[in-house]
């Protein structure tokens, strides 16, 4: 009887919070359009990379999907990687990835999501995935600055591998993001700095980004954004990527 009664207390309470959620979308950070939680989207986008092994190139289609009152959003990653390098030179698909997110707290100005991600040891190639399966938990911190001029998203997440090759080096990595936004008309320019700390190498592997979008539908979302590792264990040198965000 004991547990009956906080179920039902918790769900009244979860209840009357995400109906306030719903009321309050329009003016949350996770609805602008660049970090959209609450309406059905598809992302497209191409990333090169460059490496001191040669050159990687990533076409991955995103679908995010809001489902309930939508203080809920799957989220679902196909990416088909190309390599040019000494050794290599191929396409094929990549680890496949799908997620939930959940936003237990929003109000006009700020707001928390939680989002857990696997990807699966889907890739064709060895040189186009990790060879484990990995767990991805992650908190979201989205806030307003300087009257809603500028958007602040900051990330914590660990990456973990449970499962997989044996013969293949487990993932352990911590990664701490921040993301500035501003939005002026129809555009929004960004700045971005991640710190990956992996602990199988016991280093950094760093990068950061500029990005510059526009919408150029009432639905339709374009964005480019040049980005570069740094440190002395980043993955790559220096890379852009290109996307179309349509909102359904």
């Amino acid at each position: 009887m004991i547990k009956i009664q906080v179920f039902s207390i918790l769900f009244f309470l979860f209840h009357n919070l995400l109906s306030a959620q719903e009321n309050d979308t329009l003016q949350s950070p996770f609805s602008e359009p660049r970090y959209h939680y609450f309406l059905k989207t598809i992302i497209l986008f191409d990333e090169y990379l460059d490496t001191d092994n040669g050159s990687f190139n990533t076409t991955q289609l995103r679908v995010l999907l809001p489902i309930g009152n939508k203080a809920w959003n799957l989220r679902f990653d196909l990416p088909l990687i190309s390599a040019n390098t000494n050794s290599l030179n191929k396409t094929a698909i990549g680890d496949v990835g799908m997620g939930i997110s959940y936003i237990p707290y929003m109000k006009n100005t700020n707001g928390i999501a939680v989002r857990a991600r696997v990807y699966a040891n889907t890739a064709a190639d060895p040189n186009f995935g990790t060879g484990k399966w990995v767990a991805m938990p992650a908190v979201v911190y989205g806030k307003y600055l300087f009257e809603k001029k500028f958007l602040w998203l900051s990330t914590l997440e660990y990456q973990g591998s449970f499962a997989g090759q044996n013969d293949r080096n487990d993932i352990s990595v911590t990664v701490f993001e921040n993301v500035v936004l501003h939005f002026f008309g129809k555009n929004w320019v960004a700045g971005d700095v991640a710190f990956r700390y992996n602990s199988m190498i016991e280093g950094f592997q760093n990068n950061a980004f500029v990005e510059f979008g526009r919408k150029i539908t009432p639905t339709n979302l374009i964005y480019i954004h040049p980005s570069a590792g740094f440190g002395t264990n980043r993955t790559y040198n220096f890379g852009i990527e290109m996307g179309v965000l349509i909102l359904f």
